[in-house]
């Protein structure tokens, strides 16, 4: 724990910026004609039982309710319907499960499952799992020692822990089933993520790219808990599952081992692009489709080239963990933008016919549309503030960098916006299949960085910067928005005093629920963005949110607080302020969040009288 107190090496403390303004429509792009006259195609999911039983609520990652009980006309009347501490004060960015009669939530460090029996009053505590663990994982974790949640399937919940075990429970008793460890501690290597469960595959990926950890996402047996497949972000194309199917729509994603080539000697070995995002998976393609982290270290200076496969997205087979296609948001990423962030899977109807779509809000500040079945950008819209980048070139699929913002040894870079933590971090979005629209929480900050050598030692950092966040473009740290994907154009946003680090809930009602990091937990109309509901929980909120129906036939919409997380970890941690760069510089960008909440764990279940 010593680098956590010290706030040497929470890297989910560096400053966030926001803008007060929508950001200005991008020039019209190559290629955008092609939504120019779509439509939404899909239906709502199916979800007729009231269950939640995937971290996203669906494979789609859309996190929308089929269900309309709560509605504009009654939120007001929404109360606490009952409540659990978890006893943990660190950051809770999970999802609750509800499977049936039960409601299940994996906590932070040391990773706790508990199970909940709805068909009670005040749900009391069916059973709980405390998985043995190595406290060294606690020193070791990049952003907090979070975790997103379980995944269900066939009786069965599977959860990964912090010091990289994934581990499948039984359902109804909570009896262990088997216990799979994947990665090293020692290594720096850590598990965060919430699994996906897709044809019999539980798949799972690794954190620590900032030290030095090389990335992979992993695919085991639901039923025995085997390693089936992994496939590495980088290196040689036998490790990263590259063979003859692999067809990626750009040609510079084309050719034979560029994970190792596109990096100086033997640096892919230590080059990160490590897998901690959300998965997604396309039934009809039979394709997952998943975010690749940033290259390690932060320094370009001693990684030139492109950094292949590193702040991209593959699709994959889920069967075989092969390749198909593979798209670079952010090659030779200076800035730590990932490419991690969820993709939201949905179709249009095109004049051309039937396209599937992905869209995803990337940190390096822009909302992509995707061809799902290809990799080709279709459009790509700023939806935040940005002096990186000039825009993204859909003929190419390239970026362009301004090259005065990029870092360098010994010279501090200022104005570098988004920062690290991107337009939006991990926090993730949600989509309507009713108002068309995606809701966004996303950071406004901005950071000035200057870059130094790193040194790798296994199991400490390997970054090369030193960044001081700050406040964006007009002061406010987050914001809220409701974005029209097809029409590329921002419809309505709520401006934050902190980064909104929470995930976002919409419902059949044209309700959105998110929390914010003072600890407010809000609906909002989903067509305009009017402020309809909130609760003062007792701590910051940056969880994810949840509806479901219980056995009681009624819907309730349930939340863990607990502020943490990189943006948060200042008040969990005690961290000390005083330092701008502390905790990657987030500590310079939140250090009054202490006066405006308090480390807290808790469970809530809202419902009405």
């Amino acid at each position: 724990m010593r680098l956590l107190r010290k706030g040497i090496f929470m890297l989910c403390g560096v400053a966030l910026a926001c803008h007060r303004r929508p950001p200005p429509a991008p020039p019209a792009q190559a290629g955008s004609t092609v939504l120019r006259d779509a439509r939404v195609h899909q239906a709502a999911p199916s979800r007729v039982n009231g269950e939640w039983t995937k971290v996203a609520g669906d494979d789609q990652n859309t996190r929308y309710s089929p269900l309309a009980q709560i509605d504009a006309g009654n939120v007001a009347r929404l109360d606490v319907a009952w409540s659990f501490k978890t006893g943990i004060e660190r950051g809770h960015e999970a999802a609750p499960l509800v499977v049936g009669s039960m409601l299940y939530i994996v906590t932070p460090f040391p990773n706790r499952v508990h199970a909940f029996d709805l068909t009670h009053p005040g749900a009391p505590p069916r059973w709980t799992y405390q998985p043995p663990n190595e406290p060294r994982a606690q020193g070791v974790a990049c952003c907090d020692v979070v975790n997103r949640g379980a995944a269900y399937d066939e009786g069965r919940v599977f959860f990964n822990t912090l010091d990289d075990h994934t581990i499948a429970l039984d359902a109804a008793t909570g009896k262990e089933l088997w216990n799979t460890k994947l990665g090293d501690v020692n290594r720096g290597e850590t598990m965060t993520m919430a699994p996906l469960v897709v044809q019999g595959r539980v798949l799972v990926g690794n954190s620590g790219g900032e030290l030095g950890v090389r990335g992979w996402l992993t695919a085991l047996d639901a039923a025995t808990g085997a390693i089936v497949w992994r496939a590495y972000s980088t290196g040689p194309d036998e490790d990263v599952l590259i063979g003859s199917e692999f067809q990626p729509f750009y040609p510079q994603d084309r050719g034979k081992d560029l994970g190792a080539t596109s990096w100086p000697p033997e640096r892919w070995k230590l080059g990160g692009g490590t897998v901690w995002g959300f998965v997604s998976y396309d039934p009809e393609l039979d394709l997952i489709f998943y975010g690749t982290g940033n290259p390690g270290p932060w320094n370009g200076e001693q990684r030139t080239g492109a950094n292949k496969w590193t702040s991209g997205i593959f699709a994959r087979r889920p069967e075989t963990g092969h390749a198909v296609w593979f798209y670079q948001y952010s090659p030779h990423d200076v800035f730590d933008y990932d490419g991690v962030n969820e993709s939201v899977l949905v179709d249009v109807d095109t004049a051309a016919g039937l396209r599937r779509l992905l869209f995803h809000a990337d940190r390096n500040g822009y909302l992509y549309v995707l061809d799902r079945a290809t990799g080709e950008v279709l459009s790509a819209t700023a939806f935040g503030h940005i002096t990186t980048s000039h825009g993204v070139d859909t003929k190419t699929g390239l970026i362009a960098y301004v090259p005065e913002k990029e870092p360098h040894v010994g010279a501090t870079v200022h104005d570098i916006c988004p920062a690290s933590p991107g337009a939006k971090d991990w926090q993730p979005m949600a989509w309507s299949p009713k108002t068309h629209l995606l809701y966004i929480p996303h950071n406004n900050l901005c950071q000035d960085e200057e870059g130094m050598e790193a040194n790798y030692v296994a199991g400490t950092p390997y970054v090369g910067a030193a960044v001081k966040m700050r406040a964006g473009p007009g002061g406010k740290r987050g914001e809220f928005a409701a974005w029209d994907p097809l029409a590329a154009k921002q419809v309505w946003h709520i401006e934050e005093e902190f980064p909104v680090w929470s995930g976002a809930l919409a419902t059949a009602s044209n309700l959105v629920f998110y929390g914010t990091m003072d600890g407010r937990f809000k609906a909002v109309d989903a067509q305009s963005g009017k402020l309809l509901w909130q609760h003062q929980l007792d701590s910051g909120v940056i969880g994810q949110p949840v509806a479901f129906r219980a056995p009681d036939g009624k819907e309730y919409v349930a939340v863990l607080s607990g502020v943490g997380g990189w943006a948060g970890v200042i008040v969990p941690a005690k961290l000390d302020a005083s330092d701008p760069t502390g905790a990657l510089g987030f500590l310079n960008a939140m250090r009054d969040l202490p006066s405006r909440t308090k480390a807290g764990g808790t469970l809530y279940v809202f419902g009405l009288p």
